[in-house]
């Protein structure tokens, strides 16, 4: 298939009708006779982002499209699906990998196995939950438009009112959605409904998150007084008279699916929830571990760790048992903040000497800042505990670690330097900036990327910066093992309940009884899992993986080893599949003479 026939897939997508979409999708022009790869490639690029006007914001565009919402239709889904997989044959037809460049031949096998992924994942389209605690649409909306839609001039201004205005067919469109799901048998546990509901009562509110975002946005722009006025007004309209009683019909939609909703918590009850399942670990671990297998490991990294632990318990001085000291940590006070603004405080200062030491370990840095933000009262309450946001590449937007301050009792001060070293650096900010920064290859690889890689690089860097000097008190190193040992035990909880159809309140026992955390860090967890299968066990796989490789290297190359150099090799490949990565690692260590 040529091409411009490739972009012709995109141009011919179908919207459905009275939603925010873009207003005319147009095929990027057909590329020159004998296009490179690296040439296909970004020709693709603007093609798929012709139909994601979000994704353009995500990535610091702002044009024609800067008032829109994406297409959630299920042809414009189609349409996307098929454009990616219609430009994997045409690659594959046109370009022989072994007549490549080592690095445009790395490019293939990428896209290749991103597209046979998408394509196992792609029959379980309408398997997600739209409106749950962790990703639903109900906090989502309100939280691209606080943080992406960026506002310098009154055109943007007039974007953010439009996309308010937007948010009326869009939200009609997903709640529809939503019921039609329902009805098929596809719908959340009865338990997620309340924080959905709650999430929604927020937005509600009079003088609500987005409206004081609009608000502040408006009020640093070098405008008349009147013109600020003339833009508030139409913002709040757009609210009133779209956005707010679209949020009104979703909370009815919500009440009534809750009255019926399942009391079972696995997704082995939806239809066919165990090819679901396979088809989210293999796509999460980029192994083809069995759900039985990945529980086994979880079971026996539980029991390593807690060898590990009860060192450091000794070494403390704590007489008793494991189970023991874990409820000591968890009831004391000593171990929690009193001050959200304490909390952050610390993250700053265990940041900034991080990024001190840093060049002792790394080669290749960020350029872009990070910063670090509490998670905003509407979304506090559901949201996660602690999640990081890439930098836009036109440096517009920061690397942001979000940390959820809604409750310090779940927030332990022994876990704070590995969650900081995990979300922030040399964790996600440090990977994932440098992969945003790396601008030689291909734009799927710079903006995309695979879990087991990213998350597991997460959590080596929690355990990496032991080895760069952290962690000196022994509580904090406890804490790091803590966090390592929440990972194992995800292993556990998530197969448990999405394969051995435990119920939540089954997995949340399992880790009261194995795991020091608060208890309602471990229900949050447990409810995580529960709305998001699969992806809790990527962490530990891909840490494990990493770890393995870094000891092969270590092992084989003696003095001429240089871990600046093995970091190089893991990261300015960008993400990749944990066999590609191994495979990667041995060459390096093969021409380094290993």
């Amino acid at each position: 298939m040529s091409a411009s026939m490739l972009m012709l897939v995109a141009a011919g997508c179908s919207v459905a009708p009275d939603v925010a979409t873009p207003a005319t999708i147009v095929a990027p022009a057909e590329p020159p006779a004998g296009a490179n790869l690296a040439q296909y490639f970004e020709y693709y690029d603007k093609a798929q982002l012709s139909l994601s006007p979000q994704g353009k914001a995500y990535r610091g565009i702002r044009d024609g499209d800067y008032g829109r919402w994406d297409d959630v239709s299920d042809e414009a889904e189609v349409a996307s699906h098929k454009l990616q997989q219609a430009t994997a044959a045409a690659m594959r037809s046109s370009f022989d990998p072994a007549a490549l460049s080592a690095d445009d031949a790395l490019s293939f096998e990428l896209f290749g196995a991103q597209a046979e992924r998408a394509e196992r994942l792609f029959p379980f389209r309408s398997h997600g939950y739209l409106f749950d605690q962790m990703n639903g649409a109900q906090s989502q909306l309100p939280a691209f438009l606080i943080n992406i839609h960026r506002v310098s001039n009154v055109a943007e201004v007039e974007a953010y009112i439009e996309r308010i205005r937007g948010i009326g067919p869009l939200l009609d469109t997903l709640t529809a959605q939503s019921a039609e799901r329902a009805a098929a048998g596809i719908q959340p546990p009865k338990w997620v409904y309340a924080y959905v509901i709650s999430d929604i009562e927020n937005i509600r509110k009079p003088g609500n998150a987005v409206i004081e975002d609009f608000t502040a946005k408006v009020d640093k722009l070098d405008i008349a007084a009147t013109e600020k006025a003339r833009l508030g007004g139409s913002a709040s309209a757009a609210w009133a008279g779209s956005a707010g009683p679209a949020y009104d019909r979703l909370l009815d939609e919500m009440k009534r699916q809750q009255a019926s909703a399942p009391t079972q918590d696995g997704i082995w009850r939806l239809p066919d929830g165990n090819a679901y399942y396979e088809a989210l670990l293999a796509n999460y671990t980029t192994t083809d571990m069995t759900a039985a297998q990945i529980h086994d490991l979880g079971l026996s990294e539980v029991a390593r760790i807690h060898g590990e632990m009860k060192a450091i318990m000794a070494k403390v001085g704590f007489k008793g048992t494991l189970p023991q000291f874990f409820d000591h940590l968890r009831t004391s006070p000593q171990y929690y903040y009193t001050s959200r603004e304490a909390y952050l405080a610390e993250v700053d200062a265990k940041t900034k000497a991080m990024e001190a030491r840093l060049p002792a370990f790394f080669n290749t840095l960020p350029k872009a800042p990070l910063v670090v933000k509490a998670v905003e009262a509407f979304r506090e309450k559901s949201a996660g505990k602690a999640f990081y946001s890439s930098p836009s590449p036109d440096g517009s937007r920061p690397g942001t670690y979000y940390v959820n301050l809604y409750d310090l009792k779940d927030m332990p001060k022994t876990e704070l330097e590995a969650l900081a070293y995990h979300e922030g650096v040399p964790g996600h900010h440090l990977q994932r900036a440098v992969q945003t920064e790396l601008s030689g290859l291909p734009p799927f690889r710079r903006f995309g990327g695979f879990t087991a890689y990213t998350e597991g690089w997460g959590l080596y860097s929690e355990e990496l910066a032991r080895d760069m000097g952290f962690y000196t008190d022994p509580y904090s190193d406890f804490g790091r093992l803590g966090m390592e040992l929440w990972r194992a035990a995800r292993l556990v909880v998530d197969t448990g309940i999405h394969d051995k159809r435990w119920s939540r309140e089954q997995a949340i026992a399992y880790l009261k009884a194995n795991t020091p955390n608060p208890d309602g860090d471990i229900e949050k967890g447990i409810e995580r899992y529960i709305v998001y299968p699969g992806q809790a066990t990527a962490y530990l796989i891909g840490k494990l993986k990493i770890m393995e490789l870094r000891s092969r290297a270590q092992a084989k190359l003696g003095g001429r080893y240089d871990i600046r150099a093995f970091h190089d090799v893991v990261l300015k490949s960008g993400p990749v599949p944990l066999n590609i990565l191994e495979q990667q690692v041995d060459a390096w260590i093969a021409a380094q003479g290993g």
